[in-house]
This record gives C-alpha cells, structure tokens and sequence, in this order.
C-alpha cells in the first residue's frame, strides 16, 4: 500500500475521539498511520468536555439527592463539600483516559508524534521543524472555544477549558450564551451553591430545540434559582475588587467570575489550510464532500472541523467510514439523519429526529402528543422538578418524526427511542409496546390523545 516516496499511507492531524478512531482502525487495515497531537490525546471530549463536564455533573447533583432523601426518611448530618478533593479526583481520571489513548493507539501499530503541526503541500505536514510525507492527510483537529470580541470580556472571561479546573468554587458567576455548555455550566454552578447569572440574546434558552422543552427547561431553571436575562448583551465586563458586567439597558451585575459559553469555531488556525489551497466555508470550517474528501485529493477532514453536527460520536462515526472506504474496501458512509442529542442540564434534556417547529417548516401535517409530569420520586421527595414528553407524528403516514423530553434520565431513555425513530416506527408501534410500570420512560408508549 505505501509509496515509496512517502513515509506513511495516513498522516491524522489531531488525536481526539474522531482522530484516534480514523488512525486506529486504517492502521487495522493495514495501513501505515502517524497521528500528530499538540497537547495529549484524548481530544476536547475526553479531556476539555463531554467527560469532564459529566463528572462535575454527577458531583453537583448529591446536594439535591441529599435533600430529596429527606422526603423518605433519610437524616443527613455535617455534609459538605471539599472542592480541591474534587479536582483531584478529576485529574487522576484524566491522566488515566490520556493514558488510555496513548495506549490504544500504541497497540493499534500507530505512531504518536507530540507537536503542532501545519500542512505545508498536498502530502506534507510539518512538525517540530520536520517535514513528514503521506500518502493521504486526515484533519480532525475539532474545535475550540469563542470568545467575542466585547469590551473586557477576553481580558476576564474564562471559557469551558477553565472552568472545568477551576481552583475554587466562584460565590457568583456570570455565564454568557444558552446552548449546550451554557446550561450545563448554570446547573452545575448552581448545584455546587454559587449563585448563577444566565445572560443570552435569545428569548428562550437551548435555541435550535423544540420550543416546549425550551419554555418548560425556562421554568426548571427558574426552580433552581438560576437568574435568567433573555433578550440581553453584555456590553462590557471591568474588573475592580470583583467582575462588573455591564448589560444592555444599562442593567449591571456584579460577580467574582464570568463564562464566556458563546459557541466554538473550527480549531484551524494554525494549520496553514488557506495557504496550501484547501477550501473553507465563511464559518472558516473545512469544506468537505460525502468522502470526507477536501478541494484537494489526498487531504481529508472530519468532525467538528468540518461544522456538520458537532458531536463526538458524529466524529467517532466520520472516523470509522472514512478508515473503512480508503482502507478496509468498505463502501461505508456515516447516516446524518435522525442523530439524538442531549443535554446534561438537571433536568437533562434529550432528542431524536425533528422538532415541531422543523416538521411544520418541511410541510408535515402533523399529529402531536405530549406529557407533562410530576415524577414519581418526587411524589415524595418535596421537589418541584417536573418532565415534559414530547412526540412528533407525521398525521398521514403517522411515522414518528421526532421524540423529545426533559426530565430525569432523559439521555439513557432517548438512547432506546432513537432505534425506534431511525427504524421509522409509527404511532401505533408505540402503542403497541408494553410500558415498564413504574417508570417514566412507560409515557412514551402510553400517550394517547393528540393535543392538537
């Protein structure tokens, strides 16, 4: 397989999920493969987000089990928290999933090179001032965190990266956006006892989702005692004995520490794309077609690079195809359609396939069904926490086009639904299924009347 004139078959910029997965399994097939990593591997997932954030999710959540125990009897004495504890415990579990890559990959027959690296020609990438030759370039160099460009706020605000090892607990924080990180960020702030500031644009947070999760998360947040300011912008942020953030009607709030959880861009800037000619969209991502492929032949991209759905295992699929089309003689291609999501915000939110609003906008009639309820737990445990279930069904086919909830364990129940959804299943196919009594996941084959 390997030219002589190139020292590998596959050079992979970039040693995240997407990356290590495209690299270890062309190596599977026989291929020849560098993979280039400035930092350590593991990628944004594994060590700047999905997997650190989840920990802090769980770590924030016992102070509401603690009290939620007490509705069933539970007396809880002298807890609290110690933060430093916490950030160990996270980097010892860190360093262990770096290791975990670096081993894969070892075992896999790759070669890990530590370095930035910049394409300098069709076939050449430059690291530690060395020219290396490939056969084919793979770029999956993911995404990094925006900050815009507002007075004060580069100069004070951290992003995701810091946030998640942060050197004490802020008494006050200011969190800018209302996507995913946003949110995520919020209830964990919140559930560790800081007080929270949510500042977004937009009228309702989560923008994108089917807009009764929105407006049924608005209220959950609420119940925390999360301050929300939509329709809002921050104009400035000076720093004095704490942070003054400035909004727009001159509105001021006053916090030890602000988060930029504005959005991330493709992580291509040092690179050198434009130079060698490879195409870029007005987002800056790279353009890429159904193969993965670049403008240019032998140069490849996936992930979040490439600003399609920015979600690790869209990257961890992209990987795989492209691996098994150049390598394993495997027409394989990643399916887009249909992709479920979540939110780890508490209540989490978790989706399949269309919302309303996209449905109606593609021309379906539809029929929607929907639940809004007081979980059983909470019966009992004094919470105000509610769920909301949501259907949505295409009226003359009656395929469910679309499935949503907020509520507890959402992630784990959307996981089954999104078989059902992919599988193109119809209304009556949920009805037809048996519920698992007491739970809540039994409300989505249980819904009987459609509320329209």
């Amino acid at each position: 397989m390997q030219n002589s004139k190139f020292q590998y078959d596959l050079i992979v910029i970039g040693a995240g999920s997407g990356g290590v997965r495209a690299a270890r399994v062309a190596a599977g097939h026989g291929a020849k493969v560098a993979i280039i990593e400035e930092e350590r591997p593991g990628g944004t997932c594994v060590l700047r987000g999905c997997v650190p954030k989840k920990l802090l999710v769980y770590a924030s959540e016992f102070k509401k089990q603690i009290s939620d125990s007490r509705g069933f009897g539970w007396e809880v004495m002298d807890f609290s928290h110690n933060w430093d504890n916490l950030n160990l415990s996270l980097k010892k579990e860190l360093d262990r999933l770096s290791e975990a890559y670096k081993s894969m990959l070892s075992n896999s027959g790759c070669k890990l090179i530590n370095g930035a690296a910049r394409l300098v020609g069709s076939h050449e990438v430059e690291v530690n001032n060395k020219i290396i030759k490939s056969k084919k370039i793979l770029i999956a160099t993911g995404g990094v965190s925006y900050v815009p460009e507002i007075n004060g706020l580069r100069e004070n605000a951290i992003t995701s990266n810091e946030a998640l090892k942060l050197s004490k607990l802020p008494k006050t924080i200011v969190i800018m956006g209302s996507g995913y990180i946003a949110i995520e960020f919020a209830c964990i702030f919140s559930g560790f006892g800081s007080k929270v500031h949510l500042v977004y644009r937009s009228d309702l947070p989560l923008r994108g989702f089917d807009n009764e999760i929105r407006k049924n998360l608005e209220i959950e947040l609420q119940k925390k005692s999360i301050n929300l300011y939509p329709n809002s912008k921050i104009l400035s942020v000076k720093k004095k004995n704490q942070l003054i953030i400035t909004l727009n009607e001159n509105n001021k709030i006053i916090a030890d520490q602000i988060l930029a959880a504005t959005g991330r861009i493709p992580n291509v800037k040092k690179l050198n794309l434009e130079n060698v000619g490879i195409d870029m969209s007005s987002e800056n991502s790279v353009i890429v077609d159904k193969n993965s492929r670049t403008n240019i032949n032998s140069v490849y991209a996936i992930g979040d690079v490439t600003n399609k759905i920015n979600l690790t295992p869209v990257a961890l699929g992209e990987g795989h195809a492209f691996a098994d089309r150049e390598y394993g003689n495997k027409l394989r291609y990643f399916e887009y359609d249909n992709v479920p999501y979540a939110v780890f915000s508490q209540p989490p939110v978790s989706a399949v396939g269309l919302t309303q609003e996209e449905a109606l906008n593609l021309g379906y009639e539809l029929d929607i069904y929907s639940s809004n309820f007081k979980p059983l737990k909470h019966t009992l445990s004094g919470s105000e926490e509610r769920s909301f279930m949501k259907l949505v069904i295409d009226k003359n086919t009656r395929v469910v086009l679309g499935a949503h909830m907020l509520g507890s364990d959402a992630p784990e129940i959307m996981q089954s639904i999104a078989i059902a959804v992919k599988a193109k299943l119809k209304k009556e196919d949920f009805d037809l299924t048996v519920g698992i009594h007491p739970s809540a996941a039994e409300e989505f084959v249980t819904m009987r009347t459609a509320k329209n």
